[in-house]
């Protein structure tokens, strides 16, 4: 019986635990963006419509940044995905 009491306040105690862990990470705020001219993350996929090669871009200085140029041309965004 103090076995099964004691087992059943471990258990409690590593759930009440686990709970503050998940607690404290959703509280934590969003960090700021980066300073500008400051590389961000991102993964855009452009391809060029005349010729067909294709870019990924995987860092840029802003969040939306300009097509790369090819062929005297801009290239067109194909495919975006979320960081």
């Amino acid at each position: 019986m103090v076995l099964k009491i004691a087992l059943a306040v471990a258990v409690a105690m590593f759930i009440f635990r686990l709970g503050l862990t998940v607690l404290r990470m959703l509280a934590t705020p969003i960090p700021e963006p980066p300073p500008a001219g400051e590389l961000r993350k991102v993964k855009l996929q452009y391809r060029c419509s005349l010729c067909g090669t294709e870019v990924r871009m995987t860092v840029a200085p802003d969040e939306a940044p300009v097509p790369p140029r090819h062929c005297m041309d801009d290239m067109e965004l194909q495919q975006t995905e979320d960081l």
